[in-house]
């Protein structure tokens, strides 16, 4: 399993934003959905694009280039033109720090 890595303090990453970071070298994209963090590989299956400056609607994430949609939970593609899921990762506020790791290793 991954080590935990810290992306972003907690204090000032407000709801509805997103910070990104590295993850055993896999882009990762952490949002605030209202207090909660969540973080997936900023990975858009469709095309390779980024999909941390996507709209937000709870916790589906758009991706910005074709509008493919993730759910941030599960990864999960939610509509064409993407099919496969982006991966998630594990996230955790520890000692201020918003912390990130992948299990998928």
């Amino acid at each position: 399993m991954g080590q935990w890595v810290a992306v972003a303090p907690a204090q000032g990453f407000g709801p509805g934003e997103h910070r990104l970071g590295e993850v055993d070298g896999v882009r990762v994209a952490v949002f605030n959905i209202e207090g909660e963090f969540l973080a997936i590989e900023d990975l858009c299956t469709h095309d390779g694009g980024t999909l941390a400056d996507g709209s937000l609607q709870g916790v589906v994430v758009a991706c910005p280039r074709h509008g493919a949609r993730f759910c941030l939970r599960t990864g999960a593609a939610l509509s064409a033109p993407a099919f496969e899921p982006t991966a998630c990762m594990s996230v955790r506020v520890r000692e201020g720090q918003v912390e990130v790791r992948d299990e998928r290793w």
